[in-house]
């Protein structure tokens, strides 16, 4: 019986230090914390993806002719068997198809182990950077190469 009311009367004052009294202040301190924390990350991520800017990448092409994008993960991650390059694959050529302006018959994809080679044909450098940055937020992708050509005398 003591157990009881002594469990009782635990619970009751962990309903009023979390409903009324200084728990309140408590949980509203913690839920600013982890907001403002949230900010901070989202704005994290917002820097990491910016080198998916057209600017970018025209000047990577222009210094290498080449566009190379990784992300930030161990390279022990990464994808080793066959039928995960082809999974990867075909949703990449299954984003490039939905997209709009992109011709995905005219970009040919090749994973293996994470990595991505996008190789063909594209109008722009528009093109470019939308394809890339498809490839780039696939599951399974670690680093993606751009060999794209853009047809001549348009940029």
């Amino acid at each position: 019986m003591i157990g009881f009311v002594s469990g009782v009367a635990v619970g009751a004052f962990g309903y009023w230090y979390f409903d009324e009294g200084p728990g309140v202040r408590h949980l509203g301190l913690a839920r600013d914390r982890v907001a403002h924390e949230a900010g901070r990350a989202a704005g994290s991520l917002k820097e990491k993806f910016s080198g998916f800017a057209t600017n970018d990448i025209r000047d990577e092409l222009a210094r290498t002719g080449t566009v190379v994008r990784e992300k930030a993960q161990a390279a022990g991650q990464a994808i080793g068997d066959a039928t995960a390059n082809a999974r990867v694959t075909a949703a990449i050529k299954t984003k490039l198809l939905a997209e709009p302006g992109l011709s995905s018959l005219q970009i040919h994809v090749v994973t293996s182990d994470g990595l991505v080679t996008l190789a063909g044909r594209v109008d722009n450098l528009d093109q470019l950077s939308r394809a890339v940055k498809l490839a780039m937020e696939t599951d399974g992708v670690i680093k993606v190469v751009s060999t794209l050509q853009m047809e001549a005398g348009k940029k």
